[in-house]
């Protein structure tokens, strides 16, 4: 497929851009000058929202439409940026799914399709992007929202967790093959953060309280608060930071060493 010139703003993708922490991060890179692609598995009324939002505030976005657990889907999403846009200056890799299952209910059908949204996906998302900032010799920005659960096992998370464990292992290995073009690869680990898909379990009974003591600073965390890491992580002062690890989660892994 045809590359288009180079699209005048930075492009940045950020995978699973409907709602929560993908949005957030849209939102914010949006709002720092960004091409915000908005990613999601079809044009739902989330990632409609998303991408209303961003344009309502005066900033610029568009969909990259893909499901990602299909490598064919990946490849034809990137062929229609490159037409599209002609770059990529950041990719975050936010999709993730965490379906709850005791270690021995998980079937094979759970854990294929854990491993190839959590994983798998970001693999090639990461592939894709760095094929193209390398043509352009962009000093992209490439990362990895993973979770504190990638160090700290869950009851119902036995499929979940090496996803989250295998996210910081790619990206210290793409850091390595790729710091020479300029690129840098991070991990970016929260803990607990507020989402409208937890909204419902944090208003009943005590659970937001005993979520909240399990942290040093005794407050759940936002979206917001891993958009301004991400959004530091994009910038150009942050040229010497790659292969690392960064947590998110007011200090709850930290508190039960």
């Amino acid at each position: 497929m045809k590359t288009s010139p180079p699209s005048k703003l930075p492009v940045a993708l950020v995978t699973g851009s409907s709602s929560g922490i993908g949005a957030a991060l849209a939102e914010r890179l949006a709002a720092e000058g960004y091409l915000a692609l908005i990613n999601a598995r079809s044009e739902n009324e989330g990632a409609r929202r998303t991408l209303e939002k961003i344009r309502a505030a005066g900033h610029q976005a568009e969909y990259a439409i893909a499901d990602l657990s299909k490598v064919s889907e990946i490849q034809r999403m990137f062929a229609e940026i490159r037409a599209n846009h002609g770059r990529i200056d950041v990719l975050v890799n936010n999709a993730g799914i965490c379906p709850f299952h005791e270690w021995d209910e998980v079937t094979e059908s759970v854990w294929d399709l854990t491993h190839s949204t959590n994983l798998k996906a970001g693999f090639f998302c990461t592939q894709e992007a760095a094929k193209l900032m390398i043509e352009n010799k962009t000093p992209g920005r490439i990362m990895v929202i993973s979770s504190i659960s990638a160090i700290k096992g869950g009851t119902v998370q036995t499929h979940y967790c090496p996803t989250k464990g295998g996210q910081i292992s790619m990206m210290n290995a793409f850091a390595v093959c790729l710091g020479k073009y300029g690129i840098t690869c991070n991990s970016i680990l929260p803990g607990t953060i507020e989402t409208p898909i937890n909204a419902e379990y944090l208003a009943t009974g005590n659970n937001r309280a005993n979520l909240e003591i399990q942290t040093c600073v005794g407050y759940i965390g936002l979206p917001e608060d891993v958009a301004g890491l991400v959004a530091f992580l994009a910038k150009p002062e942050a040229r010497y930071i790659t292969g690392g690890s960064f947590l998110v989660d007011g200090g709850e892994l930290i508190k039960h060493l």
